[in-house]
């Protein structure tokens, strides 16, 4: 049986957009994904999610990625899902010692029951059977009114402030060492026992931030809410996209003075040495599965980094 697709014409994008969230957030497990109008290359979706599930697969690393292969196999219907940093487990002679507060798995994907493509003349819903009633669903939902955020929220670092300056110091002599050359040192913060709904808390963040790679996502009873600038990968035929983002100043106004953020940027040491690190970081990744030509651009502005899966031409 054949996923059928099925398009209907809408009059207000924001509110049906608001609406179909609102009808997502009923399911245990789903994925919302929005560009927030960005102009991307061809074939890219305003909006794109995924609801309820037909088959999934979810495992912690040691043989994830076999499972994900075993989803795929002999599978040409649409799937959803995460891969999380702790993979690097599974192919590299790595291992991690953190704790994991949030238990994730480390792989899911899952086929799903509902499958809806947003943009502003029309919402497009693929389901096995009866998409009319899937549409008058949605379109018969009333988004939550506005939820007020629990006030004097107390954020926890896992570092003591000793311990992070410490640690500082010791990447510092891994530095000089030349055991790295640039390291990004990260830290969790977290708070405990609040009362939040998440789906208010993703409008709240692509209201103040509407990056192109947003998220709303939900495994069961764990939510992970994203607005991020970043791509990590797209393939478009034997093209591989990365486009990571290192080097960035604010626009600001008049044009003057714009000029001279950006001409800050362009001369800046630190942003220059960032910009390289992450163009060798992707160009190393991506050699280990591409063949490629290299082509490189002048611009510290260029952040796209661009390989041939099975073909020649690379940009970055």
């Amino acid at each position: 049986m054949k996923r059928k697709f099925t398009s209907y014409r809408i009059s207000d994008f924001d509110e049906t957009k608001n609406r179909m969230l609102e009808w997502l957030n009923q399911f245990s497990i789903f994925c919302f994904l929005d560009n927030h109008k960005y102009d991307f290359l061809a074939s890219s979706f305003e909006c794109l999610a995924g609801a309820g599930v037909i088959q999934s697969t979810a495992t912690i690393n040691g043989t994830a990625l076999q499972r994900l292969q075993q989803l795929k196999t002999g599978q040409t219907d649409w799937i959803f899902g995460h891969l999380s940093y702790d993979l690097k487990n599974e192919i590299e002679n790595l291992s991690s010692e953190l704790p994991d507060h949030i238990q994730f798995p480390d792989l899911f994907f899952f086929v799903p029951q509902v499958v809806l493509m947003l943009n502003e003349q029309e919402l497009t819903i693929g389901v096995y059977e009866n998409p009319d009633e899937i549409y008058e669903l949605i379109q018969s939902t009333v988004p939550s009114g506005k939820h007020t955020s629990p006030e004097g929220i107390d954020l926890k670092s896992r570092f003591s402030l000793n311990d992070y300056l410490q640690t500082v110091q010791q990447l510092k002599k891994h530095i000089l060492r030349g055991d790295c050359y640039e390291i990004n040192f990260c830290q969790e913060f977290y708070a405990e026992n609040l009362a939040i709904k998440p789906l208010e808390i993703y409008r709240k963040l692509s209201g103040i931030t509407p990056n192109p790679f947003a998220a709303f996502y939900m495994v069961n009873q764990q939510y992970l809410v994203c607005a991020s600038p970043e791509r990590y990968l797209k393939k478009i035929g034997d093209d591989i996209y990365s486009q990571p983002m290192k080097g960035t100043a604010k626009r600001v106004a008049p044009e003057p003075a714009d000029n001279h953020q950006r001409e800050q940027l362009y001369e800046s040491e630190k942003e220059r040495a960032e910009n390289v690190m992450v163009v060798d970081m992707v160009r190393n990744d991506l050699s280990r599965i591409c063949e490629n030509q290299s082509h490189f651009s002048n611009g510290i502005n260029d952040r796209r980094s661009q390989k041939k899966s099975h073909g020649t031409n690379r940009k970055i």
